[in-house]
């Protein structure tokens, strides 16, 4: 492993880790970071399925007692196997939609421009959705019902266009369907456990063949990074919800949007070989 490819790994690795759980694209930041510095083709779509597994973890950790006490809970506890429906029905979308069109996608969407565009407009609906007057009908997710679960598990989908954000689809998507900020957040966590481990899964066998042994200690060095980076990530945002409003994220995704469109427009970036 030279220098430059670890340099690649770590800087991937903590954009992944920053960005997987905030409502401003990990896979926009990926595109265009990864753009920016030369990481591309096969490997690249490789070395992504990692670092997200990486990301999952730290969840995945986090949230260990939750997850413990669900799994035991399973057989004797009604609230248990709710939640675990609920989490479920909200994955299944993603699954079916994921399966039918991911592939066009990630052909004919997944370059700068397009992640520019959804920044921006995931902002400026991010910003309607804070300010308009929020009608609370569950305050924990231990209390949402199956019909709540589908319709985020809806709104999920639209994360398929990359800029959009799956964290930021289903958090500002809770909001608008009467979740508290806290219960949309952690259903977003715990919703992300499935999606992310599946959507890996799907990829990892569908392009196992891009997997060399030549590029586990980049690929390890990137998991790492990103497991650790995503810990720091949860757990500020955890804090940071109980004061504040996400509106913060939304003035970032629209700046750094208009940046990418900016430097685009002018010819100040070259964003034509912009990296799947």
């Amino acid at each position: 492993m030279d220098f430059w490819s670890a340099l690649q790994a770590i800087i991937l690795g903590v954009v992944e880790g920053l960005t997987e759980f905030l409502p401003i694209s990990s896979t926009g930041h990926q595109i265009i970071v990864a753009d920016l510095i030369g990481f591309g083709g096969e490997r690249a779509m490789a070395f992504n399925i990692i670092i997200q597994l990486g990301a999952i973890l730290a969840v995945v950790w986090e949230f260990r007692r939750k997850i413990f006490d669900v799994v035991l809970g399973l057989t004797t506890q009604a609230p248990a196997r709710r939640f675990t429906a609920n989490l479920l029905i909200a994955f299944m979308p993603a699954v079916v939609l994921g399966v039918l069109f991911a592939d066009l996608i990630h052909e004919y969407l997944f370059n700068p421009i397009t992640v520019a565009a959804a920044l921006v407009v995931g902002g400026v609906i991010m910003l309607w959705a804070e300010r308009r007057q929020h009608r609370i009908e569950v305050d924990h997710v231990d209390e949402m019902s199956w019909h709540h679960a589908l319709k985020i598990g809806f709104v999920q989908c639209l994360a398929m266009i990359p800029g959009t954000s799956r964290s930021g689809s289903t958090i500002i998507g809770g909001l608008l369907f009467g979740l508290s900020r806290k219960a949309a957040t952690e259903f977003s966590f715990f919703l992300a456990m499935p999606t992310m481990v599946g959507a890996a899964v799907y990829s990892g066998y569908k392009y196992r063949e891009l997997f060399q042994p030549g590029d586990l200690p980049v690929f390890a060095l990137g998991f790492v990074v990103s497991f650790i980076f995503a810990m720091i990530a949860v757990r500020a945002l955890l804090k940071f919800i109980a004061n504040h409003s996400y509106a913060v994220f939304a003035w970032y995704r629209i700046a750094f949007g208009l940046l990418i469109l900016a430097t685009w427009e002018f010819g100040w970036v070259d964003w034509s070989t912009a990296h799947g």
